[in-house]
């Protein structure tokens, strides 16, 4: 075992007081023989014993004390050997002292510097200089220094602490730090404190990087559906213990997406940048605005009582539609958009942020089945809807599988003869608890939740093989024909069903007449494609409800259609209405001219018919000649070989 220097002092402190004392006793020893004795010589001898022996111990006692005052001083007055090794850079403890990364500072019992390392000084940016004698407080944030003083009072009284600071540049800037300060001892006494830090602004802005990400729009820089959800569930808590009630909105953009197409996604999210501006500037303090998805807004405020809620409400809701009212500018384009807005508000039943947030959502639902560009309050009928808009998609789900649907075909007449040229197949939904359910009913909620789709695909099957039923039962049967929907007719592999259908059923594609509803066409290009590669099939192509759509009069000539059919909504009123009539006279005069058949639907008095024919209409369709029949009855029609037009006399009961 290795000696100390401080053991081997002491041992020969040790040594030298055992030979004082022996000295000590020899010179007593000496004494005594000469009292004894008497000689003078003895006498002498023994008396210069005992006065060198006197001698020695004094000398021996002396030098014992000098090192018990040299181990005491050197105790309080010189460096530590520790810092001594510091201090030297090829030792151990000082080139881990010089080159570590992290910063080091060495503290008094009045947190003040004596010493700081290199990678401090990069940290701080002041030289060691600078700082030595400064009390480490002085270079902290603000918003760090009571609790970083608490931290150091700890230290002080032994406890060793781990904690996050962050401390102010010499340039002027922040630096995150995460800290460590173990207080130093000497002899069980403390002595002051080092403290370890380590420069983590890098994964801090990370980390807020992260968070931002999770809860903020990266576009709008508004904060996103998580955010909202979160303050929304804290401000109702809040709220709620104070008795007071809060609103939710939720605001969609009229007609985003046709934004979107018409000029691209750029210019669509430039939109969501002026749109966000606007609405921010309608929030107050108590009021909390997120961007949710898409071209979606939510919004939530607070503060209303009870008896003026829906004054508030109302007025939010005007000013949001407000703010939207000027021009949106879209580089060299002006836009007028508006807003679609459901209101919710906190009730005995709906008192949960994902409640109210759900909602909302329905009453947005509403506004838009109500026109758009308006704003409805949520009540528990719209979740009444909401459920039988459920149950119905189920229902047609299982209607599908089930063979509940049928069709029903209403003959088409010509005009001049009054023979039946065609059938419109007109799917119908034989209900097991409802009865017959009315297309209208189920229709447009088909259409909404895409059931159009395996719907129309249906329609299209049966009509084809009940018109070859009738072809191999003898008769003579004219075209059916068939309505696609826009989801069908946007599907690119529509022509390759067609075919797969008409091989299917072996009809003749001249027996097959499908009527594209005019909104299939806004996207011109596409639909030319489209039909083209329709009609290479042998197939009749019409335009349904001709005048409600979007259709450009000047791409009406490139489209390879055979007819036009005009819509009911201004056959209805031409005895009537002269704006209705001359649409009407001008339609057909135009189909004339461009070669093509017209078809008048919606015909159910014999003053319109005559109408019709006086401006040389084609045909016509509607209850004045027939109502949609059952295939067996329309079959009773094709055994008549006039296809006799007294069918309307008779008013034959579908």
């Amino acid at each position: 075992m290795f000696r100390t220097k401080d053991t081997g002092q002491r041992s020969m402190e040790r040594f030298f007081l055992r030979c004082s004392w022996a000295i000590t006793f020899l010179a007593a020893v000496s004494t005594a023989v000469s009292v004894l004795l008497a000689p003078f010589a003895v006498a002498a001898v023994c008396g210069m014993v005992m006065l060198s022996a006197l001698g020695m111990s004094i000398c021996m006692r002396k030098a014992v004390r000098e090192a018990a005052y040299a181990r005491e001083a050197e105790r309080h007055c010189a460096r530590p050997e520790a810092q001594e090794e510091i201090e030297e850079p090829h030792s151990l403890l000082g080139a881990l002292y010089q080159h570590i990364p992290s910063a080091v500072a060495v503290l008094d019992m009045q947190n003040k510097i004596t010493r700081i390392n290199a990678s401090g000084t990069h940290m701080t940016g002041y030289a060691e200089h600078e700082m030595r004698g400064k009390s480490v407080l002085e270079y902290l944030v603000p918003d760090r220094m009571k609790s970083n003083s608490a931290i150091f009072a700890e230290v002080l009284k032994g406890t060793t602490r781990s904690f996050r600071s962050a401390i102010i540049h010499k340039d002027g800037y922040r630096v995150d730090v995460e800290s460590t300060a173990v207080p130093i001892k000497r002899d069980s006494e403390i002595e002051g404190v080092v403290v370890i830090s380590n420069d983590v602004s890098s994964a801090r802005r990370t980390e807020e990087q992260i968070r931002h990400m999770a809860y903020y729009d990266d576009m709008t820089g508004l904060p996103n559906r998580r955010m909202f959800l979160q303050q929304l569930d804290m401000a109702l808590n809040a709220e709620l213990a104070r008795g007071i009630r809060l609103a939710v909105f939720f605001i969609d953009i009229d007609r985003f997406k046709m934004v979107n197409d018409g000029f691209g996604h750029d210019y669509g999210d430039m939109l969501l940048l002026q749109v966000a501006e606007r609405f921010t500037r309608c929030m107050s303090e108590d009021d909390f605005l997120a961007r949710s998805e898409g071209d979606e807004f939510a919004l939530f405020f607070a503060g209303c009582t009870v008896s003026g809620e829906r004054d508030r409400v109302q007025a939010m809701a005007e000013s949001l539609a407000q703010v939207l009212e000027e021009p949106f500018t879209l580089g060299q384009y002006q836009l007028h958009i508006t807003a679609s807005i459901g209101i919710a508000l906190v009730s005995d039943e709906e008192n949960t942020a994902e409640e109210l947030m759900k909602c909302a959502d329905m009453a947005l639902t509403r506004a838009k089945e109500k026109g758009r560009n308006n704003y409805q309050l949520f009540n528990h009928l719209m979740k009444s809807a909401s459920l039988e808009k459920l149950t119905l998609e189920q229902e047609l789900r299982r209607a599908l599988s089930q063979g509940e649907l049928l069709l029903h075909y209403q003959p088409q007449m010509d005009v001049k003869n009054e023979r039946i040229v065609g059938f419109e197949a007109l799917v119908r939904w034989s209900h097991p608890k409802r009865g017959l359910v009315p297309p209208a009913q189920f229709i447009p909620f088909a259409e909404e939740s895409g059931l159009i789709v395996p719907i129309g695909e249906w329609v299209l099957i049966e009509a084809c093989r009940q018109n070859k039923a009738w072809e191999d039962a003898g008769y003579a049967p004219p075209p059916v024909a068939v309505n696609i929907s826009t989801r069908q007719f946007l599907q690119h592999n529509l022509t390759g069903r067609v075919a797969e259908v008409l091989a299917l059923t072996e009809l003749h594609p001249s027996q097959l007449e499908l009527e594209i509803t005019e909104s299939c066409t806004m996207d011109v290009e596409y639909a030319i494609e489209q039909m083209h590669d329709l009609k290479e099939l042998g197939v009749k192509i019409s335009i349904d409800d001709f005048g409600t759509g979007y259709s450009s009069l000047s791409y009406l000539k490139k489209f390879p259609i055979d007819k036009l059919k005009i819509d009911q909504s201004f056959v209805r009123d031409i005895m009537t209405d002269p704006n209705d009539a001359a649409i009407v006279a001008s339609i057909i005069a135009m189909t004339g001219h461009l070669s093509l058949k017209v078809i008048a639907e919606g015909v159910e008095t014999e003053e319109q018919l005559e109408f019709l024919r006086r401006n040389h209409c084609d045909e016509i369709q509607g209850y004045y000649f027939s109502p949609p029949l059952q295939a067996g009855k329309a079959e009773q029609l094709l055994k008549n070989p006039e296809y006799a037009a007294t069918a309307a006399a008779k008013r034959l009961p579908s």
